[in-house]
């Protein structure tokens, strides 16, 4: 009843504050409920109206949103990069030009908590209101960078990286380190591989073998049946010359098949250092 009284309440406060404003809605409530129980309802409906830090970004089209950053500090732009999922994060990164993709990586890597002020100026550089408490923000910092490059494709992982490298040594060692590649797949048990296999699409698989190495063909080769390695085969052999983009995106599925199938345990990542008993 207590849950139902108060849902009402809040609805009731909504009306007021749309009709007649804050104040309006303050004294009609406090009338009815009380000083303290209006001014905690007045609190719960401010809450529920408000955006709630960067969430709207994440329904906003990446071509919009890139329009938007283009002419932003890249201390701004790592800051909303942080707040975006993954893979938007990595669309837009992508179409950053390639000096500022370093640098806006190599700040958010960094970024490991903001003070109100700084999210208050962003705030006012975006027109948003930002629901936030008082206190630094847990924001980006390694582990999200290594997300969005994992996400963003080998050319510009590859110039990214080797830009930060070249700025500082160990937070490229750093973030590597968190970041899984094609190429890892070596590393993964056979028994893992095959888990794999069994969700992946045989043209997907043709796709994404056309730039890898040796090592890491002749692995998933050999942990597949004699049949379906000739369908493979077969396919790869007849495809001919393809996009480099589409053997990417292809890599891109398998790979978040493995994270998938990682979160779940049912497969087992291993660095290269790393023994299993």
């Amino acid at each position: 009843r207590e849950v139902i009284d108060e849902y009402h309440a809040m609805f009731k406060a909504q009306e007021y504050i749309t009709s007649g404003g804050l104040e309006y809605a303050r004294e009609i409530l406090e009338d009815a409920l009380g000083e303290q129980k209006a001014m905690e309802i007045i609190r719960k409906v401010q809450m529920s109206l408000q955006v709630k830090g960067f969430n709207v970004l994440q329904e906003v089209d990446p071509n919009q949103l890139m329009a938007f950053l283009q002419k932003e500090h890249p201390q701004t732009i790592a800051l909303v990069l942080t707040q975006l999922n993954p893979m938007q994060a990595a669309t837009v990164l992508a179409d950053l030009p390639p000096p500022t993709q370093v640098d806006v990586m190599h700040r958010l890597s960094k970024m490991e908590s903001v003070s109100p002020e700084t999210i208050k100026a962003v705030e006012r550089v975006l027109e948003s209101r930002i629901d936030f408490s008082q206190g630094s923000h847990k924001l980006g910092g390694i582990k999200t960078a290594a997300d969005i490059l994992n996400l963003v494709g080998q050319r510009y992982e590859k110039h990214i990286m080797n830009g930060i490298a070249k700025e500082d040594p160990e937070l490229a060692t750093e973030i590597k380190n968190l970041m899984f590649v094609f190429e890892d797949i070596v590393n993964l048990d056979d028994r893992s591989i095959q888990k794999v296999l069994k969700e992946v699409d045989n043209r997907d698989l043709a796709l994404s073998m056309k730039a890898v190495s040796e090592e890491l063909k002749a692995k998933l080769l050999s942990n597949m049946s004699k049949r379906a390695s000739d369908i493979v085969l077969e396919e790869l052999n007849f495809m001919g010359p393809v996009r480099l983009r589409e053997v990417e995106e292809a890599q891109q599925k398998i790979i978040e098949i493995i994270r998938r199938l990682e979160e779940e345990g049912q497969v087992v990542m291993a660095s290269a250092d790393d023994q299993l008993v």
